[in-house]
């Protein structure tokens, strides 16, 4: 039988008691405060820069769940349970999908209103949330503690932003469309009505981020397995 249900109760449990949703209600209101001074004619363009740059802090959520429960020792349970490594991932993936959605749709439909397409929009923001905290799963285990992990992570970040040159005009090439956050930034950008995607480009937004996703899946497997699952064993 699944223990996935009762993980992800659990996963929002720890959610909160990590302060990841004080966290998150605080970044709606600086953002809903922020926008509030854009003005109309430019929420549109700004809409998918914003939701891109929120998105990239979940991979810190990810990583500080991740040193959370190895500080605690919680994620012992992962070889004296049940529990199977994929389950544990399922679990952080959907919690924190649930969050990132929320916030984004109260920070969409407070400030830009109903005006959008809501399939690009959804799409978006998932790929997003799911590159960002398997980015974290994959990276956060490499490193002992989160102060030598926030370097590193940088660059990911960094790699991440970089397709909004492609995207904004600023620097266009087809070798941003190895990144997969390009995918994501032309689906925000058709919700919101700042581009209108060909047959190839929604077909590239939908699939290349979706293998990336599931290439991050089997990476995090593999990693925590070497860096986490092996050493707590062997304390």
């Amino acid at each position: 039988m699944s223990v996935l249900p009762a993980m992800v109760r659990l996963d929002f449990r720890l959610q909160r008691r990590y302060g990841f949703w004080y966290a998150t209600g605080f970044v709606i209101l600086i953002w809903v405060g922020v926008l509030q001074l854009v003005p109309e004619d430019l929420l549109g363009p700004a809409m998918p820069y914003i939701l891109i740059a929120d998105l990239e802090f979940f991979m810190f959520f990810a990583a500080g769940a991740l040193f959370f429960e190895k500080g605690e020792r919680t994620l012992f349970a992962l070889l004296v349970t049940p529990l199977r490594f994929g389950e544990y991932l399922a679990a952080k993936l959907l919690t924190m999908s649930a969050l990132a959605l929320v916030t984004c749709a109260v920070v969409v439909l407070i400030d830009y209103g109903l005006g959008f397409d809501p399939l690009p929009l959804l799409a978006g923001v998932t790929e997003m949330v799911l590159l960002m905290v398997l980015a974290g799963f994959v990276t956060a285990p490499l490193f002992p503690s989160v102060s030598e992990w926030l370097m590193p992570s940088t660059l990911v970040l960094t790699l991440a932003g970089l397709p909004l040159l492609d995207y904004s005009g600023l620097f266009p090439h087809w070798a941003f469309y190895l990144v997969p956050t390009e995918g994501v930034a032309l689906l925000l950008g058709s919700a919101f009505h700042q581009v209108t995607l060909t047959g190839w480009q929604l077909a590239y937004a939908l699939v290349y981020p979706a293998a990336w996703i599931v290439l991050l899946c089997r990476t995090a497997r593999r990693v925590f397995h070497k860096h986490v699952v092996t050493g707590e064993g062997g304390r």
